[in-house]
C-alpha cells in the first residue's frame, strides 16, 4: 500500500512517501480503507520523536474510511461500514486522567497517513451521514481534545463566555462552535485580520486583535472561561481577563512552557487551572452524538493528496491556516 512513512532520520529529511507492507488483522481488530485524514501539530513532533531506533513508521493520528475486513470477536461494525477513527489507544472510559499505557495512533503504532489502517474495533465509530469524507477525515484528535477541554474540564453551561486565545487551528476552530452550540458567548484573538473575520463568520460574537490592550478591550466582560492552548505567550494576559473564580484550561503549550504564576494572587482570584490532553474513547462517542445533534461541521482550510502532505506540513508550521488541513487519501 501507498503511506507516508518516517524512517526515523530526524524532521523531513526522514519522511518518505512510499510502499509499505498491508497490515494483518488480528483478533478484535479491523483494517479500515482510509478515504481521508487531517494533519496535526502532533505530526510534526513525531518526526523528531520517532528515531531509527525504531522501526519505520506510518505517521497520521486523524482518519476515516470504510471498513474492509474484520478479525474474529468483532460483531458491533461490519465490512462496508463508513466509519472515522478514535486515535486514543487504551483509554476506552471516561476518567480524571488517561491511564498507564494511553497512546496516541501515529506513534509508537503505525497511523493513517496511508491507504489502510488497522486499528481495534473499539477504535472506530460510524461516520456522520451528514459529513463529507475530508470533514470526516480532519475530525479525530482535535475535536477529542476540544470536547474533552469545554465540556468534561470546564464543565461549561448555557449563558456562559468563553475566551479562546489564538483563532485559527484546528483545535481552535471545534471550540469555538462547541462553545456556540452549548449556549455560550465565544471571543477570540488572533493577530491576522483575516482570521478574526472567518472567526466572526462561523460565530465568534467578538474578535479582538493579539496585540491589543486584553484589559482594556475586555472590560466590560465577565470572562468564564478561558481555553488557552498558546502558552507561556499568553498566559499571564488571559488570567488578568478571567472572572475571578473563573477556570482557565489548558491543553498546549505552542508558544512556551515555562510561566509565572504569582500564587498570592491566584488563590485570592478563587481561579481555577485544569490540565486538558486529548480524551477517551467514550468522550468521542458523546462528541459524536453531540457534533450529529447540532449538525456541526469542521471548518476544513483546504485538502492535499496524500502524496503532497508534505505542502500541508509547511502551512500548518506557518500557522497560515484556518481550521484543518485535510488529506485525501483515495475517492
Amino acid at each position: 500500500m501507498k503511506a507516508i512513512v518516517h524512517n526515523g532520520e530526524s524532521g523531513y529529511a526522514g519522511l518518505e512517501y512510499s510502499n509499505t507492507q498491508q497490515p494483518e488483522v488480528k483478533k478484535n481488530e479491523v483494517r479500515v480503507r482510509l478515504k481521508a485524514a487531517g494533519l496535526n501539530h502532533r505530526d510534526l513532533f513525531v518526526l523528531n520523536r520517532h528515531t531509527t531506533e525504531h522501526p519505520p513508521l506510518v505517521i497520521g493520528s486523524d482518519g476515516a474510511g470504510v471498513i474492509e475486513s474484520v478479525g474474529t470477536g468483532v460483531g458491533h461494525v461490519h465490512p462496508g461500514d463508513d466509519v472515522v477513527i478514535i486515535p486514543s489507544l487504551g483509554w476506552n472510559e471516561k476518567s480524571d486522567a488517561p491511564p498507564k499505557g494511553f497512546e496516541i495512533l501515529g506513534f509508537p503504532d503505525n497511523g493513517t497517513f496511508a491507504e489502510y489502517v488497522t486499528v481495534p474495533a473499539d477504535n472506530v465509530v460510524k461516520k456522520p451521514a451528514y459529513l463529507e469524507w475530508d470533514e470526516a477525515g480532519v475530525l479525530p484528535l482535535g475535536a477529542l481534545t476540544a470536547y474533552r477541554a469545554l465540556v468534561t474540564r470546564a464543565e461549561i453551561q448555557d449563558g456562559q463566555t468563553v475566551f479562546i486565545p489564538g483563532i485559527g487551528s484546528g483545535v481552535a476552530t471545534y471550540l469555538l462552535q462547541f462553545a456556540k452550540a452549548k449556549g455560550a458567548r465565544v471571543i477570540v484573538t488572533s493577530r491576522h485580520p483575516e482570521k478574526l473575520a472567518q472567526a466572526v463568520e462561523i460565530g465568534a460574537d467578538l474578535a479582538i486583535n493579539t496585540n491589543d490592550d486584553w484589559a482594556e478591550a475586555l472590560q466590560d466582560e465577565e470572562i468564564d472561561i478561558v481555553i488557552d492552548s498558546v502558552g507561556a505567550a499568553t498566559w499571564q494576559r488571559s488570567l488578568e481577563v478571567l472572572k475571578k473564580g473563573g477556570t482557565i484550561v489548558v491543553f498546549g503549550a505552542s508558544a512556551g512552557d515555562e510561566i509565572t504564576l504569582n500564587l498570592r494572587d491566584f488563590f485570592y482570584g478563587q481561579y481555577n487551572l485544569l490540565g486538558s490532553t486529548m480524551g477517551s474513547g467514550e468522550e468521542f462517542r458523546d462528541m459524536i452524538q453531540f457534533i450529529e445533534a447540532h449538525h456541526i461541521r469542521p471548518v476544513v482550510d483546504s485538502v492535499v493528496d496524500l502524496q503532497d502532505v508534505k505542502q500541508a506540513m509547511d502551512k500548518l508550521e506557518d500557522s497560515s491556516q484556518f481550521g484543518k488541513l485535510g488529506i485525501k487519501i483515495s475517492d
